[in-house]
């Protein structure tokens, strides 16, 4: 949250002395304005995804790994980010060829940041997943 929101203001909570109170998203995913207020329920309008799902993650060998390495990727930066929450439920778990983000203008990010994440775990990736993410990094800029 610290790093993707803006406009924050802190607070002490139990587990961290400086945690994000309250801020403003700028959804990647739909290009929205979200506020974000820490609460119970109230914190849902913005979540952190997994770029890389968990269960995709798992369904593409991470079921193989020690637990120190699913730990290090459930919990890298290089795979998490603040979103809206309905773009992330309606996300799930699911793979570049059945869900990509609706705001077209973040496809190449996405893409990038999607294909770095499996190759810094070694991950491979479908066939028609492939041929999407090939698709939305052609969107990037060039030069």
């Amino acid at each position: 949250l610290n790093r993707d929101l803006v406009d924050k203001t802190f607070v002490a909570i139990k587990r961290c002395p400086t945690a994000v109170a309250t801020g403003t998203l700028h959804d990647p995913y739909t290009n929205a304005v979200v506020s974000f207020v820490r609460g119970n329920q109230t914190g849902a309008a913005v979540q952190i995804d997994h770029i890389v799902p968990l269960a995709l993650a798992w369904d593409l060998g991470a079921r193989g790994w020690p637990d120190e390495l699913r730990l290090r990727f459930a919990n890298d930066p290089a795979n998490l980010l603040a979103v809206a929450g309905k773009p992330n439920q309606d996300k799930g778990d699911q793979e570049p060829a059945r869900w990509m983000p609706p705001n077209r203008a973040f496809w190449c990010q996405y893409a990038v940041q999607f294909v770095e994440v499996l190759r810094g775990y070694a991950l491979p990736i479908d066939t028609a997943s492939a041929g999407v993410l090939r698709e939305a990094a052609g969107t990037c800029p060039t030069g």
